[in-house]
């Protein structure tokens, strides 16, 4: 196994480093300096850079990183990534030069087209697909690709610890709540994220469990969350639609 630090980066993202005795990986390095701060600090050699999709909060420090050690560059083949070795398409088996620990490769469009995730010992690195309370906007891809997406994340182990790369658990839960106001699970994961962040603590990882029982966007089949949804669009018909009408509701909240 590896222990996970989490690294805060500009306003409100996490860069992940993955820490295996002496040897680390770092998952989504859009800032290479506090990086190669922790690093140095921890002494480390940095062997392995994981990248989900190219947006320069998730890939910008890669080049710097690159300067410094002489990692290997997994990311999505299919976006323009600079630096990257070990291309992607989803499907893989990998295993990565920091540890002997294998990770499977998902794809997991709709954020972005190549937008790839890393499934391993129990943890998932998920970049902006499925955040904690919530998903990625759809920045390249579709309604249906995206709910394809979060449903293959979905079906991981209940245990799963997802590590998304952005703290935007208690605005996400805000819009949870108007959409399913009557669910207990989810009342009382926004009464312990209030307390977590009134202490500057971090609300993730998160669980594939914890998510599907208060993410709205795991949740398109729960009565009240259909009835939310259809409040705004009559016609969502079926969880594709009613995930779309919850997307576009999210975007004006």
């Amino acid at each position: 196994m590896f222990d996970v630090i989490r690294i805060p980066a500009f306003k409100d993202n996490y860069i992940w480093l993955l820490r295996k005795g002496a040897s680390a990986a770092v998952v989504d390095p859009g800032d290479a300096r506090p990086v190669l701060e922790v690093l140095e600090r921890e002494g480390l050699s940095l062997s392995t850079i994981f990248v989900t999709h190219h947006h320069a909060d998730h890939q910008g420090g890669v080049m710097s990183l690159l300067a410094h050690h002489p990692a290997e560059v997994f990311a999505p083949a299919a976006e323009s990534i600079a630096g990257v070795s070990k291309p992607l398409h989803g499907g893989e088996s990998i295993r990565a030069a920091f540890c002997d620990i294998g990770f499977q490769v998902l794809a997991v469009p709709g954020h972005t087209l190549g937008h790839i995730a890393y499934y391993g010992a129990g943890c998932l690195f998920c970049g902006d697909t499925l955040f904690a309370g919530g998903c990625g906007r759809l920045f390249e891809g579709s309604a249906a690709q995206l709910f394809d997406s979060l449903s293959r994340l979905a079906s991981l182990p209940d245990e799963t610890a997802v590590y998304c790369a952005h703290e935007y658990t208690e605005a996400n839960l805000r819009f949870a709540l108007a959409v399913e106001p009557a669910n207990r699970c989810l009342q009382r994961r926004v009464n312990e994220v209030a307390v977590a962040r009134a202490k500057g603590w971090s609300t993730v990882p998160s669980t594939i469990a914890i998510e599907k029982a208060t993410n709205p966007f795991l949740r398109c089949a729960a009565p009240e969350v259909v009835a939310s949804a259809r409040r705004r669009v009559p016609e969502a018909a079926d969880e594709v639609a009613v995930f779309a009408a919850l997307r576009e509701w999210k975007n004006s909240f």
